[in-house]
């Protein structure tokens, strides 16, 4: 049996699994498996390989990105750059790191904009949020970060509430947090969405659920939104290219 599987806490949100179980279903991949590896600490990585010496590949979500890369032996040129890794494949014993955010990301944020390329303000400074930088950078989009500190150039939410202008000349806005993601559905950034308008675009890389509070509040200021669902299938069949290669 070749096995396969995620690692992540919590793992409550993720659809992982349910993909891939379907992919190998729908596609009548024979003798694969894929399993949830719920983990409350980056240590306990190593006991879940020691558990099961079979797996030949691993995604890696939140909050593991980048906890992850000291325990591998080689990363990918465009790991290094971008700072997280999402997939990791398994060969003789050595685990070598890549990462398909970045490849999801553009080409879902390309097919959804066309030509356009708004000013966008990124939230959040995780893993996920450096594989959408270095994809917006490569695309010509230019950016700001927001946290809820300062420094390293970002911005902080209360920039947001304070100064009007940001979300009037950085009409995009990116959601790279988790704030939104099953169960919690309820919460969302604390961005003044009385600012919000109909020119505001909104891509919330939560996909559990498909509309987050996020959403809906541009939404109803008659902007668009997305969620990040196209972003997950295009990075998990890029993860499955590279377990296989």
């Amino acid at each position: 049996m070749r096995k396969f599987g995620l690692i992540g806490y919590p793992l409550t949100h993720s659809f992982s699994k349910k993909y891939f179980t379907e992919k190998f279903e729908k596609e009548g991949i024979q003798g694969c498996q894929f399993d949830s590896y719920e983990i409350p600490r980056i240590g306990d990585f190593e006991q879940v390989l020691g558990e099961n010496p079979e797996l030949e590949g691993m995604a890696v979500t939140i909050p593991y990105k980048e906890q992850v890369m000291p325990f591998l032996d080689e990363l990918d040129p465009a790991c290094r750059e971008i700072g997280a890794v999402n997939c990791i494949q398994i060969r003789g014993g050595k685990r070598k790191g890549f990462n398909t955010d970045y490849l999801g990301f553009k080409h879902s944020l390309e097919s959804w904009l066309g030509k356009a390329r708004p000013q966008t303000l990124v939230l959040g400074t995780g893993g996920a949020s450096k594989a959408v930088k270095v994809a917006l950078r490569d695309l010509g989009i230019a950016f700001l970060s927001v946290s809820r500190s300062t420094g390293n150039g970002q911005i902080t939410y209360e920039d947001l509430a304070s100064k009007p202008e940001y979300l009037r000349d950085f009409p995009l806005i990116i959601n790279t947090t988790p704030l939104g993601t099953y169960p919690k559905t309820e919460a969302m950034p604390a961005i003044p969405v009385e600012q919000l308008s109909e020119a505001s675009l909104v891509y919330d890389l939560v996909y559990n659920p498909a509309e987050t509070m996020l959403m809906k509040a541009c939404l109803s200021k008659g902007g668009k939104a997305k969620n990040g669902m196209d972003m997950l299938a295009l990075q998990a069949e890029a993860n499955w290219v590279i377990w296989n290669s």
